[in-house]
């Protein structure tokens, strides 16, 4: 096949994708809008309350003391082994004064009284052992700021405080400049509006909900409307049951407070024909869907303003 055939066929083909979706009429309220900084990126989900964390830690082992030898240690236990080592050799191979074939002379008698006392020494801090400090020869039996460790060995469960999620913060900034914003009454009024703009998409008409819209919204929304109209049907939302209405984000940026809430509803939704009154579009069983609408207002206890709708 010729380049050009190809290159019309293509053209052909975008033509024809882009009357489908003029020719289909969005149902409810339509995705899209503004989140500020966050309009490109997938809206958090809703998250349990946060907990602590349990951090397991190893804990230090008590410090061991070492088993002397038959002489101690360090430099006593080398001085009674160099005391009887030179004992026995003067012993066997004789010393100064003729040695033990010739009598006890002065170097034995050094000898045998050194290694005398160092005897005694030794089986008296035998009978007396001492302390193992906690810091002589091996890890403290206190963690940081004198928390207080097992001795046994093994590990320590502690309680570790968690950690500030970002919706925390965000909620936090919003009441810094409005200390009378509360998370639950916003999500009741969010309720309210879910339900009341869907309507307006119903009658065709937004001028009741204009003051709960952004300007940018409204005319987003109006023109789904006027496409409605202009096809003579109507977008018919029935049986409206909201399941879940959570906050799942919250922030500020360039001086404007924002808020996410996650809707899980389920409805019937279906569009009609003005002239035969058929169904073009849906169905008239319920259906569940879950949706993420962002509110804004200018930072502090002023009127928030619908600004986007994602569908999950």
């Amino acid at each position: 096949m010729k380049p050009r055939a190809l290159l019309l066929m293509a053209v052909l083909t975008l033509m024809s994708l882009l009357f489908l979706d003029t020719a289909a009429v969005f149902a409810r309220a339509s995705s899209g809008g503004s989140r500020g900084s966050r309009s490109y990126s997938s809206p958090a989900t809703p998250s349990s309350p946060s907990s602590p964390s349990r951090v397991t830690t190893p804990t230090p082992s008590a410090p061991q003391q070492q088993r002397p030898g038959m002489f101690g240690g360090g430099l006593m236990g080398g001085l009674a082994g160099l005391a009887l080592g030179g004992l026995i050799g003067s012993m066997l191979f004789g010393g100064l004064g003729g040695g033990f074939g010739g009598g006890v002379g002065l170097l034995e008698m050094v000898l045998i009284g050194g290694a005398a006392f160092l005897l005694f020494r030794m089986f008296r801090a035998r009978q007396h052992p001492h302390p193992a400090y906690a810091g002589a020869g091996g890890a403290s039996a206190y963690g940081a700021e004198g928390q207080s460790w097992p001795t046994g060995g093994g590990a320590a469960t502690l309680e570790a405080p968690a950690g500030e999620s970002d919706l925390d913060r965000g909620l936090g900034h919003i009441r810094g400049m409005d200390p009378s914003f509360d998370a639950d009454r916003f999500t009741d009024w969010a309720k309210t509006a879910f339900v009341d703009v869907q309507a307006a998409i119903a009658r065709r008409e937004l001028g009741g909900v204009q003051d709960r819209l952004t300007p940018q919204e409204f005319g987003r929304l109006q023109a789904q409307c006027d496409q409605l109209r202009g096809a003579r049907r109507t977008n018919k939302i029935e049986r409206v049951q909201i399941g879940r209405a959570q906050v799942s984000e919250a922030w500020q940026e360039s001086g404007q407070d924002w808020v996410t809430v996650c809707f899980t509803v389920s409805l019937v939704d279906y569009v009609v024909d003005d002239t035969s009154g058929a169904v073009v579009e849906g169905s008239t069983s319920p259906e569940s869907i879950e949706e993420y609408w962002t509110f804004t207002r200018p930072v502090g206890p002023k009127a928030w303003r619908l600004s986007a709708i994602q569908t999950a």
